[in-house]
């Protein structure tokens, strides 16, 4: 579950990893409002208001609908308004967002933190994440900072440095110290980013994350280390331990069908493509997808229904798939282990006649418990429904349909 920058901040600051503060707003009055807190408790009188979606990029993006980008830095209570009126309610297009874009809710108007002091600033990037190779989380870190991340590790990942973390415990002393060393800090700055390494990871343990990153990470110019910038994303097997964190999730960033498919426990992701799955099991849904591309035809979702489907759960993707109206033919691939191909083959046939008239061929390969009885019960239902009984036999059936 992803989480919005000034969500993510929040969280953070419980757990002593000190932020870019800031107040998020949802209208013009209470970004003004927020401005004008901000001023008095730093006495500067710039700004930074940022859009608030759940992508990256914001900096560069732009809102569709008068050019503004994401992030702009305020200098008056007349920039600040100016800027919220045009960021909230537009369209914000960013590389991770694609052409669409997302629709802005909330700015956060933040303090800003380039102001003069005895050293210099300098911005940096540190990421926890879990390294699957290796079976440990893992530190990476870099002394490039700010944007493009990216093309600092695709040009120059010489640059990128990472420590691993023993399962069981945090970062080592002498890690956060070889953290604080590699990004060229000493004195009071080098014992800041010491501390803020170990809390981050702590949040990142405490949270249950499955990524957390800053970007940049700040050195100030009076040697504070704190985080400017924040994406934070949650394992979602783990929120049923954090009832509180599972209530911020923003259903609005998210895809509508997707939203829909969790409400029945489906596992559901919308691709880009012309033919719909629906198949029990991700291994097989992923095979089912690499054939679906060798015959010639694109995955337009990856649906796994489980091992407990029934007619409902089998109506309700059929629901979900026949919504996207790239979609030119459904394959529903089954293997009847736990759940039994007959049951399914019912479900297909009472979804079919409760949805009316379906205007796309339906392939249906089902294999394993009862596979007979299923293909006879397909086959003799009257519906313009194509059985197959071997893969091979199915992939044959789509590359006909999306001929």
């Amino acid at each position: 579950m992803n989480l919005h920058e000034y969500q993510a901040k929040e969280l953070l600051k419980k757990y002593n990893v000190p932020v870019q503060e800031g107040v998020a707003c949802s209208t013009v009055q209470e970004a003004q409002d927020a401005y004008k807190t901000i001023q008095e408790e730093s006495g500067s009188k710039f700004a930074v208001i940022k859009a608030q979606i759940h992508a990256g990029g914001r900096g560069k993006g732009a809102i569709k609908e008068n050019g503004i980008n994401g992030v702009k830095v305020g200098k008056s209570l007349e920039d600040i308004a100016d800027f919220a009126g045009k960021i909230l309610g537009g369209t914000l297009v960013t590389l991770q967002t694609g052409p669409t874009g997302k629709v802005v809710n909330k700015v956060l108007v933040a303090q800003d933190m380039y102001y003069d002091g005895p050293s210099e600033r300098k911005e940096f990037y540190l990421s926890i994440l879990l390294d699957r190779s290796k079976g440990q989380n893992v530190i990476m870190y870099s002394t490039e900072g700010g944007m493009n991340i990216e093309e600092v590790a695709l040009h120059t990942p010489e640059k990128i440095f990472k420590e691993w973390v023993y399962p069981g415990g945090g970062p080592q002393p002498f890690q956060a110290r070889k953290i604080a060393f590699n990004l060229g800090l000493n004195g009071v700055a080098f014992n800041n980013c010491v501390r803020f390494v170990t809390n981050l990871y702590n949040a990142f343990i405490g949270l249950d994350c499955s990524m957390l990153e800053i970007n940049p990470l700040f050195k100030a110019a009076d040697d504070k280390i704190l985080a400017v910038d924040c994406k934070m994303n949650l394992d979602d097997n783990a929120l049923m331990r954090h009832p509180d964190l599972a209530a911020l999730r923003d259903l609005s960033e998210e895809d509508p069908t997707e939203v829909e498919a969790g409400e029945f426990n489906l596992n559901f992701v919308k691709l880009e493509g012309n033919v719909g799955c629906m198949v029990n099991g991700a291994g097989l849904a992923m095979a089912t997808m690499d054939m679906i591309k060798l015959s010639g035809g694109e995955p337009a979702n990856f649906l796994d229904i489980g091992g407990t489907a029934n007619a409902q759960t089998v109506e309700t993707g059929f629901k979900i798939i026949l919504k996207d109206p790239a979609v030119k033919a459904i394959l529903i691939n089954i293997f009847g282990g736990i759940v039994r191909c007959d049951r399914v083959a019912q479900g297909v046939i009472d979804a079919y006649k409760n949805l009316g008239n379906i205007n796309i061929p339906i392939i249906v390969r089902l294999q394993g418990t009862n596979a007979v009885e299923a293909k006879k019960l397909i086959d003799e239902s009257g519906l313009k429904v194509q059985s197959a009984i071997l893969l091979s036999e199915a992939a044959a059936l789509v590359k006909k349909a999306v001929a």
